[in-house]
């Protein structure tokens, strides 16, 4: 259970501003079906995140319990450093001619494969005895972010205070990554 309401949390928090959200805000004014879009995340946060956990589940055993809490720390301390800097305007996807579904599934799928939290969710799931929930976490973490981008559309989500909001949850990474590394490391 641990696993599931850290990913959970983790992938809320850090969707808060990043790219994924503007994609679906931006994809949704374009096609005017944002339920499509919100369906579409749910399966691309759904693949992104069991690819994760199965390199997690790959690591796991090649490492000690220590270095997968130190590799957690890296992942959050890498995540609220990225976190630190404004998310990238995301291609609008405007020569895809795949639908909104599909053109949601693959453009979140993309954006979502090299995102900061898939590492917190490979390290979740290196340290979890039941992985696979550290893949619904991330999904329902990260769609709680996307699906009111979505129903917003871009002009709404990005009249949101998005900027401060970055910076207080960069902080709050940073800050556990680096508690939890000194536990790793044994030094507290």
């Amino acid at each position: 259970m641990d696993a599931l309401m850290a990913a959970l949390v983790a992938a809320a928090l850090a969707g808060i501003g990043d790219a994924p959200a503007r994609l679906a805000a931006i994809l949704s004014d374009r096609y005017r079906r944002p339920g499509a879009v919100i369906l579409a995340a749910a399966v691309a946060l759904a693949a992104a995140s069991a690819l994760a956990v199965v390199a997690g589940m790959l690591l796991a055993p090649m490492m000690t319990p220590e270095a997968r809490l130190l590799m957690l720390a890296l992942a959050l301390v890498l995540q609220g450093g990225g976190a630190l800097f404004p998310a990238k305007v995301p291609d609008r996807l405007e020569r895809w001619r795949l639908g909104a579904f599909v053109t949601s599934v693959l453009g979140l799928f993309i954006l979502l494969f090299g995102d900061g939290i898939q590492f917190v969710v490979v390290a979740l799931a290196a340290r979890a005895s039941v992985p696979w929930l550290a893949a619904v976490g991330a999904t329902m973490g990260s769609l709680a972010v996307i699906a009111p981008a979505a129903m917003l559309g871009e002009a709404a989500w990005m009249r949101l205070p998005l900027k401060p909001g970055r910076l207080a949850i960069a902080i709050l990474f940073l800050v556990t990554g680096i508690v939890i590394g000194v536990q790793a490391l044994a030094l507290a």
